[in-house]
C-alpha cells in the first residue's frame, strides 16, 4: 500500500507541474483515488481537512473583494504618492506600501489594487512601468509570510503549529517571524534603491481617488482585530475553526450589508464570484492525500531521508530546508509545497527531539521568498505580469530575475540568520 501511494503522490505533483491551470481538479482526482482504493481511510476524511484553513481563505477573499471595491487601497497609495520627490523614491514607496497591504491581504488582490496606480505614472511620465510592477510583485510576495492572514502559507503554518495571529509577532517568549520578514523588507528595500538609482524623474499627482464608502475598511479592520483578540483566548476555551469562522462572518456582514440595505445583489454575486474556489479546492484535497501519505507512513520516511542526508545536525537540517525550499518555490507553486513539507518537518523535529518552531520558520521564508526568484514561481509575480503583458509590455524571464534574484537573496539571507539566532 505504501509503494501504491508514493506512487500515486509522485504522479500527482508530476501533473501538478504540468498542467498548473488544472492543479485544483488533478489534486481532487487524485484525493477521490486515495480514498477509493483505502490509503485513506473514508471516515477520516473530514478530520484530515483543516477546516480552519478553509475558513479563513474563504472568508478573507471575501472581505478583501469587498475592500478593493471601495477604493481605499487606491487612496492610500495616492497619498503616499503625493509625498514623493521622484520616480526611483515612488517605486519603493508603492511596494513598500505593497507589502504593508500583503501582509493582510492575498499577494495577488495585492498586486492588483497596487499595480494599476504605477501603470498610471508610467502613463503619464511616459516611461516604461516594468521595473515598477516587478517590485510590487516581489514585495507583495515578501510580507506575505508576516501575518497568520497574509498568505495562504502562513495559514497553513498557523494551522499544522496550532499559532495565532499574535504569535507571528511573539511567539514562546521571542520575537515571531513578522519581525524577521521586516528586517528582510528593509535589507531589500535597500537593493531596490540601488537597482533603480537613475530613476529620478520628478513625480507629481493631479488627482486622488475618491472614496464613498468605508464600511469595507472597518470590516477589514475588525476582522484583523478579532484575531487579535481571539489570540489570547487559550485553546482549551475556543473552537479549533474559530480563526475562519470570525472571517466568514465578517463577510456576511459585507454581503447582507450590500445585498439588503444598499439593494445591491450584484455586489454580492460578484463578491462570491471572487472567493477563488480552485484554491480551496486544491487546498481540501492536498490534506486528503498528506493525510493518505502520513497514513502509510511516507512522511515519516521522508522526514528520515532528511535527517539521514543531513547527518543529525539542525544546523545542516535547517539549511537544507530553508535553501531547498527557496530552489524549488522558484519553480512550483509554494501552497502544495509548503502544505506537503508541514508534516515532513514536524516529523523531522520529532525525530531530533527539539522543538520545530526552527524549521516550522526555516519552510516559510524559503518557500514563501524562493517564488520570487522566477517570473513563474509566485502568483503574485504571475498576476504582475499579467498586468504588464495587457498593456503592450512582455518581460522576459532575465528581465524579471535581475530583479527577483538580487531582492531574495537580499530577504532569504536575512531571515535565515535572524531566525537561527533567535531560534536555535
Amino acid at each position: 500500500m505504501k509503494e501504491t501511494a508514493l506512487g500515486i503522490f509522485a504522479v500527482t505533483y508530476v501533473c501538478l507541474l504540468m498542467f498548473p491551470k488544472r492543479r485544483s481538479y488533478i489534486a481532487l482526482a487524485s484525493a477521490i483515488v486515495f480514498v477509493l482504493i483505502g490509503i485513506l481511510p473514508t471516515g477520516d476524511i473530514l478530520t484530515a481537512i483543516d477546516w480552519n484553513v478553509i475558513l479563513m481563505i474563504g472568508g478573507t477573499m471575501g472581505i478583501v473583494s469587498l475592500f478593493i471595491e471601495s477604493k481605499m487601497p487606491s487612496l492610500l497609495a495616492d497619498i503616499i504618492l503625493d509625498k514623493m520627490p521622484n520616480v526611483k523614491w515612488a517605486i519603493i514607496a508603492l511596494s513598500l506600501f505593497a507589502g504593508v497591504v500583503s501582509a493582510f491581504i492575498d499577494n495577488v488582490a495585492t498586486v492588483l489594487m497596487i499595480a494599476p496606480v504605477a501603470m498610471d505614472i508610467a502613463r503619464k511620465l511616459k516611461i516604461s512601468p516594468v521595473n515598477a510592477i516587478i517590485a510590487i510583485a516581489v514585495s507583495s510576495n515578501l510580507q506575505g509570510a508576516a501575518t497568520l492572514v497574509g498568505d495562504t502559507t502562513s495559514i497553513l503554518l498557523g494551522g499544522a503549529a496550532g499559532m495565532n495571529f499574535m504569535d507571528f509577532f511573539f511567539y514562546q517568549g521571542r520575537i515571531g517571524i513578522f519581525w524577521v520578514v521586516q528586517a528582510g523588507a528593509i535589507i531589500s528595500a535597500l537593493i531596490l534603491l540601488w537597482l533603480f538609482r537613475n530613476d529620478k524623474q520628478p513625480i507629481h499627482l493631479t488627482e486622488k481617488t475618491i472614496v464613498k464608502d468605508y464600511f469595507p475598511t472597518i470590516l477589514l479592520s475588525s476582522m484583523v482585530l478579532l484575531l487579535i483578540v481571539v489570540s489570547f483566548v487559550p485553546e482549551s476555551n475556543k473552537l479549533p475553526e474559530t480563526n475562519g469562522l470570525i472571517c466568514v462572518a465578517l463577510m456576511v456582514v459585507g454581503l447582507i450589508r450590500e445585498g439588503l440595505f444598499k439593494k445591491n445583489p450584484s455586489r454580492v454575486v460578484s463578491t462570491f464570484l471572487e472567493i477563488d474556489v480552485q484554491t480551496i479546492l486544491l487546498l481540501a484535497s492536498l490534506f486528503v492525500i498528506i493525510g493518505g501519505i502520513k497514513e502509510v507512513g511516507i512522511i515519516d520516511d521522508i522526514s528520515k531521508l532528511f535527517v539521514s542526508f543531513a547527518g543529525d545536525n539542525l544546523f545542516a537540517i535547517y539549511t537544507l530546508i530553508v535553501f531547498a525550499s527557496v530552489i524549488i518555490s522558484a519553480f512550483i507553486d509554494n501552497i502544495p509545497y509548503v502544505a506537503t513539507m508541514l508534516p515532513v518537518v514536524a516529523s523531522i523535529a520529532l525525530q531530533l527531539n527539539v522543538d520545530p518552531t526552527i524549521l516550522y520558520f526555516g519552510l516559510l521564508i524559503g518557500a514563501t521568498l524562493g517564488g520570487n526568484m522566477t517570473p513563474i514561481g509566485a502568483s503574485a509575480n504571475i498576476a504582475g505580469l499579467g498586468i504588464l503583458r495587457k498593456e503592450g509590455y512582455e518581460v522576459s524571464s532575465s528581465t524579471f530575475m535581475k530583479i527577483g534574484i538580487p531582492f531574495t537573496l537580499a530577504a532569504v539571507l536575512t531571515g535565515y540568520v535572524l531566525i537561527w539566532l533567535i531560534w536555535a
